[in-house]
């Protein structure tokens, strides 16, 4: 690899801002929020709205799409021809 070309890769914190956790991965993104993390280090701290542990599909609370009201709303509209 070039020196000097590629971004800063460290470690950092991401927190879900609806569920509260928090996982340590590494990353190029910075934060000028900082948390102190399990190990007793302290990490760049970024807030995201969506992770794996509050995805609808992965929660399981996912919406079902009503699909035979939709066909029955169909048919009594425009009648089965």
């Amino acid at each position: 690899m070039k020196p000097g070309i590629h971004p800063d890769y460290h470690p950092v914190v991401f927190r879900d801002q609806s569920t509260g956790k928090q996982f340590l991965t590494r990353s190029t993104a910075t934060s000028d929020r900082t948390v102190e993390w399990e190990d007793g280090n302290t990490y760049p701290l970024l807030v995201v709205d969506i992770t794996a542990d509050s995805y609808p599909f992965w929660t399981g609370n996912q919406r079902v799409m009503d699909t035979a009201g939709r066909v029955e709303r169909f048919h009594r509209r425009y009648g089965k021809r």
